[in-house]
């Protein structure tokens, strides 16, 4: 009867302690929502109807339907951002058949700090001003407001799409 008592109680043990007590069910933190590595895949028109974006939507579609990386941005826990950029290398033609904009090899990098609250971006851009955007994170998604980024061809009015890598 004694070791049919402990056996219970030794099992009981085993089974209460394997249960984790950590709580792993809470939600991200909205600061914390945006750290790793995004790479831009769409830039959407604020109006559908306005031509300002439509070359830089095009661009940006036609390179990521290649798998071609022309703007990462990675943002680290330490508010460390860095920006891989190959805009300023895309070499855009026009041809008979539409546009030819091969995959720039040559990407620029910048580092710089950040701060995120949830709903506006700041950094510090390459001339030391500090810049705020509208950015939200829903998932593996960050969107960004293009109009204030200042990145050629892709900051018309709208929206900067970034997919988690």
């Amino acid at each position: 009867m004694k070791r049919t008592i402990f056996t219970l109680m030794l099992i009981s043990g085993l089974i209460f302690s394997c249960s984790s007590d950590s709580d792993n069910n809470d939600p991200v933190d909205e600061k914390n929502a945006i750290v790793g590595s995004w790479q831009a895949t769409e830039l959407q028109a604020a109006d559908p109807n306005s031509s300002e974006v439509d070359l830089g939507a095009e661009v940006l579609a036609k390179l990521t339907a290649e798998q071609c990386e022309i703007l990462v941005f990675t943002f680290q826990e330490d508010l460390v951002l860095i920006a891989e950029s190959a805009v300023n290398n895309l070499e855009i033609n026009a041809t008979a058949t539409g546009l030819d904009v091969p995959c720039p090899t040559q990407k620029e990098i910048e580092t710089t700090t950040y701060t995120y609250d949830g709903s506006i971006l700041t950094y510090v851009d390459t001339d030391m001003e500090t810049k705020s955007v509208k950015a939200t994170v829903e998932g593996n998604t960050l969107s960004i407001d293009a109009t204030d980024l200042d990145i050629p061809n892709l900051n018309g009015a709208g929206q900067l799409i970034f997919t988690r890598k």
